[in-house]
């Protein structure tokens, strides 16, 4: 199988398990927001080239998206998790995960001022009409 192949082969895999959308799994950014994002135009070339004096930039599609995982990642994420890293702040990027998911309604304040229509109970718990987070995807961790 040419190199070529392999590429298409990844990233229609990446696509279909990634629900048939090309977007960034973490930040929902398409390639395109991803190379604005860099300054750079749907073709490659820097927007911005002859201000910056930019010559012989060559950043193509690989450089922005990588569909070789679980689920399709941009440059922009995984450019975030490489500083997290580097810091040594893997356990905080873990720790914030689990709150996420486990205490969203700590991390969010409630929305808008207490409602006269909800119960007293509901009131007095603090709970509000958003979904449990994860409670669709029991699945949330299987790394797939």
């Amino acid at each position: 199988m040419s190199g070529l192949d392999r590429e298409f082969q990844d990233y229609f895999g990446a696509i279909d398990r990634a629900g048939g959308e090309d977007r960034c799994f973490l930040c929902r950014r398409t390639p395109s927001e991803v190379k604005a994002f860099f300054g750079f135009g749907e073709d490659g070339v820097p927007l911005e080239a002859a201000k910056h004096g930019l010559e012989d930039v060559d950043f193509n599609a690989s450089d922005i998206m990588s569909y070789q995982g679980a689920r399709p990642v941009c440059a922009v994420c995984q450019l975030n998790l490489d500083a997290a890293c580097a810091l040594g702040e893997q356990g905080a990027y873990l720790e914030l995960l689990r709150q996420m998911e486990a205490e969203r309604d700590h991390l969010w304040p409630p929305i808008g001022p207490p409602s006269a229509s909800k119960s007293d109970s509901a009131d007095e718990s603090g709970a509000d009409d958003r979904s449990d987070p994860g409670a669709d995807d029991a699945g949330w961790g299987d790394g797939v």
